[in-house]
């Protein structure tokens, strides 16, 4: 099974406890396979980045290593027009799309609002435990 997450539940699984924590365990432990793209990328090490400032305890350089090792990395389909109400939400509709992903875990209500979009399933991590677990 292949996953797209949200750089809100990354960041969140990286740096506390709860559903995103659990759910990246259940990445390096293989239970699926976390799909990236250059635009995701980017935007995880830039928010891990930020919240480090705040958070210097953490290590979040072992999370994007893993990324580097254990993720498959795609270019994202891009649309002709907006799909989400904030367009840079659409890099993981695009990148889901171009990997054929069955997820894509946000806590993002916009993004959520795509469930169903070109059959995909977009959930919040809680969710998506729910229905893995």
């Amino acid at each position: 099974m292949k996953i797209v997450i949200d750089t809100n539940v990354f960041a969140s699984g990286v740096y506390w406890k709860g559903p995103p924590y659990r759910i990246l365990q259940m990445w390096e432990s293989g239970r699926f396979k976390l799909v990236v793209s250059p635009p995701i990328l980017d935007e995880y090490r830039r928010v891990l980045i930020e919240l480090s400032i705040h958070r210097p305890g953490i290590q979040f350089e072992r999370a994007l290593a893993l990324i580097d090792l254990h993720a498959d990395v795609v270019k994202p389909i891009k649309f002709a027009h907006p799909i989400c109400s904030d367009p840079d939400d659409d890099k993981f509709l695009g990148t889901a799309l171009s990997a054929g992903a069955s997820y894509v875990i946000t806590g993002d209500k916009a993004l959520l609002k795509q469930n169903g979009f070109r059959d995909l399933q977009v959930l919040s991590p809680k969710s998506f435990l729910n229905i893995t677990q």
